[in-house]
């Protein structure tokens, strides 16, 4: 086992340089020929938006509309003591994440869209809580992003913890490009760090500047569907939607600002432009950007020895164009893409599990599993 994990480990950092990332445009793919099926493990779900294995191996799966499921030998048992879930556009209950320590302490963490607080409608949440049977208990809310707004757009979110235990978790602009994301006095269009309890780390970047979120870690962000910790490096990976074109990948800094919107490699989705420049001082640049748009949605390092041939490629999944992309990354750049199931439906995460098999939720049919041939 340590010799498969010293191996894993030459395989990622040979991927990364020591030079500051620059964006990267692949406009053809290049396709190959990959031996491996797919089958449905939790079929009927509409949205299936959150999914985590627990340690027996049955699965908790979150859809969009409001619904939590605890999965076992595939029988879906809904999950009771749900918070109020404000369901409208692109908002509702959403990502699901076990605390890494979970066996020790049972937090699972939920985010959602909650219309309590500050004005109609509603904006994204998070809460942890312990599973009681079939039932939440303990039930805490760790941050709410305010105000409430009645617009359906971007409400993020992901869920991820970093090696040193720490809580990340997206929310997106909520549809107000122009006031939001460039404002750290101002939720939403940001990345957030809190320790898993929901206090704020006194090293936040922003914790001495007055009126600023204390919570952010990150902002100039629009819509982030992804976020994940990168197996060897322990950075924290996120990617997010741009508009018609200049979705994202980012490795995200303490403290930095993505850009959005005043620096994109795309334009409005009626081809007008809202911004003539991609670069700014002061400004990050995309790991890598999808020209045209993918709409991006959950993505998963490949970490396993069951897909030999794709050990440390990125799998993302495309809403847009239905199908999980493989991005192979080279040299601290991404140098192949390759679509994978191409036609399944409208894929809203993908993840590895546990045992090593890569799972996908796929809007409209449920829980796919990947299964290598030999």
């Amino acid at each position: 086992m340590k010799q498969y994990f010293a191996l894993l480990s030459v395989i990622f950092l040979s991927s990364f340089s020591c030079a500051q990332p620059h964006p990267t445009k692949i406009l053809a793919e290049d396709p190959e020929v990959v031996n491996f099926t797919s089958e449905v493990v939790i079929p009927g779900l509409n949205i299936p938006w959150g999914m985590a294995f627990l340690p027996d191996g049955s699965m908790l799966v979150t859809e969009k509309t409001g619904e939590f499921y605890h999965v076992i030998n595939g029988e879906k048992h809904v999950i009771e003591g749900m918070p109020e879930i404000y369901v409208r556009g692109q908002g509702g209950l959403m990502d699901v994440k076990l605390h890494p320590k979970y066996e020790e302490n049972g937090w699972i963490y939920l985010t959602y869209a909650s219309p309590l607080g500050e004005g109609d409608g509603g904006n994204t949440a998070i809460m942890r809580a312990k599973l009681n049977g079939n039932t939440l208990i303990e039930k805490k809310v760790l941050y709410k992003a305010s105000p409430n707004s009645t617009k359906g757009q971007h409400f993020g979110s992901r869920i991820e913890f970093d090696n040193d235990g720490y809580l990340y978790f997206s929310i997106g602009e909520r549809g107000n490009r122009d006031v939001n994301p460039q404002d750290i006095t101002r939720d939403c269009g940001k990345i957030y760090r809190l320790y898993d309890d929901g206090r704020i780390p006194e090293d936040n970047p922003f914790i001495n500047v007055p009126n600023a979120k204390k919570a952010i870690y990150s902002y100039g962000h629009r819509n982030p569907q992804g976020l994940i910790k990168h197996p060897v490096t322990g950075k924290i990976w996120e990617h997010e939607h741009g508009p018609q074109g200049g979705d994202e990948i980012n490795i995200i800094e303490k403290g930095k600002n993505y850009g959005w919107p005043v620096i994109s490699y795309g334009i409005n989705y009626d081809g007008t432009s809202f911004t003539d420049i991609t670069e700014k001082e002061g400004m990050e640049q995309p790991f890598f950007y999808w020209t045209p748009s993918i709409a991006p949605s959950g993505m998963t390092f490949v970490t396993s020895n069951l897909y030999p041939d794709w050990m440390g490629n990125l799998l993302v999944g495309s809403l847009k164009f239905n199908y999980i992309e493989r991005l192979v990354i080279e040299n601290n750049q991404v140098v192949k893409r390759e679509k994978l199931l191409e036609g399944i439906g409208r894929v809203r995460n993908v993840i590895q599990g546990p045992d090593g098999y890569i799972y996908a939720g796929i809007e409209g049919k449920g829980i796919i599993k990947i299964i290598p041939q030999k």
